[in-house]
């Protein structure tokens, strides 16, 4: 992998509100409107927040319809991913 793959990745991981979805995107497959829903904020913000996401290979989309669904692309691990980073932010902290 290139350093810039890599750094979309990390770019994408650095935002909370992109955690947040990533996090609720553990439960399954979702549409963007359930996601506008549960997160509360404009369809406008979710699908930027879902672009970047999608550009660093972290979700990835079907369509069905008119309508968009989201998933994890690589649940285990992202989950692994995750722990790591945690184990490491607790150490600094």
């Amino acid at each position: 992998m290139a350093m810039n793959e890599l750094a979309l990745v990390f770019h994408a991981l650095s935002e909370p509100t992109r955690l947040a979805l990533l996090e609720h995107l553990r439960s399954g497959e979702h549409r963007v409107r359930d996601l506008v829903d549960h997160m509360g904020l404009a369809q406008s913000t979710v699908s930027v927040h879902l672009a970047c996401l999608r550009d660093a290979g972290l979700v990835q989309v079907r369509a069905e319809g008119r309508a968009s669904w989201f998933s994890l692309r690589h649940p285990e691990g992202l989950r692994e991913l995750l722990r790591c980073a945690e184990a490491l932010a607790e150490e600094a902290a």
